[in-house]
């Protein structure tokens, strides 16, 4: 109710246990608060916030148009519902090392368990697409730098994303990634990896916590958890697919109401008010005045 019972700190704390643990930790992907409540809900270990989607929610391509002010605002309004820890998406890192560096202050502030950030020219696109650019890897390491320089909790996880297997091949990738430890980074999250074997050549090369990207219609193809956690990583994520079941569950149900005039033929498809309500919590909100939930759904 109003915000979540565990401070940030414990939260990052909680996270960096649960990455040591030998425990796949699965963060399915939101795009607002009440999905983030839906996952606590249903018993994930945490909640991710993917750059591509909360720009495609201001109507706009994963290609670096949002700010780290827009990102950094909506992660904390996703991070402060729930008891579980939430990792965000930082892109390019929003400029240059100093840019990076208070990126990670705010979302510190902002009560974010962790972030990433990949290895891409801005403007960037979306990990699984062809013709990917990737910077200089001294350039991301001194961002990587600047940002495990620039926490204050020693438990905020700084992952670094490498984008090198589409344009320069696996081996420069895990080159990439143990350059990435190296500079600071705590866990790896090797994009747009082509098959199994290639999981366990990053597993094997890379000592640190590695980041499973299962996101639908990419390069990488759909493992379930247990065979993720059997090639030895610690973290999966699904970043966009509560955003590509929302909009197709809302483009069906508009075009009935377009064609029928009416929503009665597909009112058996909607979240009732009542379960709604439910996951709002709203009859507790009642502690503070009795008028506030004084009726039966």
């Amino acid at each position: 109710m109003l915000f979540a019972k565990k401070s940030a700190a414990e939260k990052r704390a909680a996270f960096r246990a649960a990455l040591a643990s030998g425990n796949l930790q699965r963060f399915p992907g939101v795009f607002s608060p009440l999905v983030a409540m839906l996952i606590e809900e249903q018993g994930f270990d945490g909640v991710y916030i993917s750059g591509a989607v909360l720009a495609n929610e201001l109507g706009l391509p994963d290609i670096g148009l949002t700010t780290m002010t827009e990102i950094a605002s909506r992660g904390r309004q996703i991070a402060r519902v729930t008891e579980l820890p939430a990792i965000i998406d930082i892109d390019t890192g929003f400029g240059e090392p100093m840019n990076v560096a208070r990126t990670v202050q705010e979302l510190e502030e902002m009560g974010l368990s962790g972030c990433h950030i990949e290895d891409q020219v801005n403007p960037k696109r979306c990990g699984h697409l062809d013709h990917k650019i990737i910077v200089e890897r001294q350039e991301m390491v001194r961002k990587l730098r600047a940002a495990a320089d620039a926490r204050r909790d020693a438990n905020f996880v700084v992952i670094a994303r490498t984008d090198a297997r589409e344009p320069e091949g696996l081996p420069a990738a895990i080159d990439r990634a143990k350059a990435y430890v190296d500079a600071g980074a705590d866990m790896i999250f090797p994009e747009a990896l082509a098959e199994e074997s290639e999981f366990a050549a990053m597993r094997k090369a890379v000592k640190v916590p590695l980041l499973a990207n299962m996101t639908e219609f990419g390069r990488t193809p759909l493992m379930d958890a247990k065979r993720i956690e059997a090639l030895g990583f610690n973290l999966v994520i699904y970043p966009v697919t509560a955003l590509r079941l929302a909009m197709k569950a809302i483009e069906d149900g508009y075009a009935a109401l377009k064609r029928d005039g009416t929503q009665a033929g597909i009112v058996n498809r909607m979240q009732t008010r009542k379960r709604l309500y439910e996951l709002l919590r709203y009859e507790e909100y009642g502690a503070f005045d009795k008028d506030v939930f004084n009726f039966k759904v």
